[in-house]
């Protein structure tokens, strides 16, 4: 009995001690759970203060640096000192700065006249032609006069009234001695239009040369459309507005050339031009042309014929009354009128045509001059230019030539 009752005394207590032991667990997990909440609590506090923080701070920041801290203002500059000088205005952004549009500027303008270039460079620039026949650009069509000469142009002062009133209507070139030298007035329609130059003898091929040279110079504006060779005594038959507007208005050009006859024509044909030029092709032609821009580039570019002449056209055969007319006739008949459009005077004969003095100029001879339509092509059939007036002519040309011709 007593033993029972020992056991069941020992089986209370185990289940009382069973009890507390439930009872601490459960206060444990109680007290780590509100531990935890109190911390989760704590912590999610303490860092939306720190953020709020953190913005304030930037907010003062950034405030600080739109409002400038007010300071004590630095005391004034001694009387003494000047004021200083405003800073200069800020360069304009490339973005909006206004520049002056270049285009076609650079290459439709002509290079200086007293440039350096060598024979074969200028012959090779000249030579080039746009494949594009329209033009982007409004081109005003002018007429090259280009005087070949000894030393100055002897007449130019009949010339500067010719010329008077039509600028931008005409360029001028001249080719002359290589040694002559002149000073001219730079109100002078002459003034700064030599080109480098290279010594011509008469009736030998460095005429050609010089021919081309003056061709390919004028090539180089390409505003030039008309292309006139002139020598020092050379006069307009017409005032300029007439001539310009023939020139213009013809669908043809004006080499000189046909078949003669005889030792000074078909005469001074050789052999050794076979067969890049035959007999029956050879022809002969006064050397004063005027011609287009078309026919002037192939001129400037031709080296079959002008190297057959240059190698075997040695006097009595002179090249400057046979090259351009025979290359003409062979490369260009249809598009070629075959006369000249300077009127020359070669019916006494002889090496050279006939030289008009003072004595010979006149009204009379010069409305005789302008009505003669049988030795040229030009206006009605007549010429627009003549041939050959020596220096002391001058002052009746001047006191006759302007009211006959209609100048201005």
């Amino acid at each position: 009995m007593k033993s029972n009752n020992n056991y069941q005394h020992q089986h209370q207590q185990q289940q009382q001690q069973q009890r507390l032991e439930t009872q601490i667990n459960l206060h444990n997990i109680i007290s780590n759970i509100f531990i935890f909440c109190t911390g989760l609590i704590f912590g999610v506090t303490l860092n939306f203060y720190l953020k709020n923080i953190s913005v304030n701070f930037q907010l003062n920041q950034f405030s600080s640096n739109l409002i400038p801290t007010p300071t004590t203002p630095p005391p004034p500059p001694p009387r003494t000192q000047p004021p200083p000088s405003p800073s200069p205005p800020p360069p304009p952004s490339p973005s909006v700065a206004v520049t002056s549009r270049i285009g076609l500027n650079d290459y439709l303008k002509p290079p200086k006249i007293n440039h350096d270039m060598k024979e074969e460079e200028l012959l090779w620039r000249a030579s080039l032609v746009p494949s594009v026949k329209e033009y982007p650009f409004k081109r005003v069509k002018k007429v090259a006069f280009m005087f070949l000469t000894k030393g100055p142009v002897v007449l130019a002062p009949l010339w500067e009234k010719f010329f008077k009133g039509h600028q931008g209507f005409y360029s001028i070139y001249v080719h002359s001695t290589p040694d002559f030298h002149e000073d001219l007035p730079e109100t002078s329609i002459f003034y700064n239009r030599r080109i480098p130059s290279k010594e011509v003898q008469w009736g030998m091929f460095n005429m050609i040369e010089a021919e081309r040279r003056l061709l390919a110079n004028a090539l180089l504006d390409i505003s030039n459309e008309q292309f006139v060779l002139l020598s020092e005594s050379c006069i307009p038959l017409f005032n300029f507005t007439t001539i310009y507007n023939h020139l213009m208005k013809s669908t043809k050009t004006f080499v000189e050339s046909y078949d003669m006859p005889g030792p000074v024509g078909r005469g001074r044909y050789t052999r050794k031009m076979s067969p890049t030029i035959k007999l029956n092709q050879w022809r002969k032609g006064s050397q004063w042309f005027q011609m287009d821009r078309q026919l002037a580039v192939q001129v400037v570019s031709d080296t079959i014929y002008f190297e057959t002449f240059k190698k075997n056209c040695k006097p009595p055969c002179y090249s400057d009354e046979h090259y351009l007319p025979t290359f003409v006739y062979i490369k260009f008949a249809k598009r070629n009128l075959n006369k000249t459009l300077t009127w020359v005077d070669w019916e006494k004969g002889g090496p050279h045509p006939t030289n008009f003095r003072r004595a010979r100029v006149n009204v009379g001879f010069l409305e005789w001059l302008r009505s003669d339509k049988s030795r040229c092509g030009g206006e009605k059939n007549g010429c627009l230019f003549a041939r050959k007036f020596s220096h002391d002519a001058l002052n009746r040309l001047l006191k006759f030539a302007p009211k006959v011709m209609h100048f201005n």
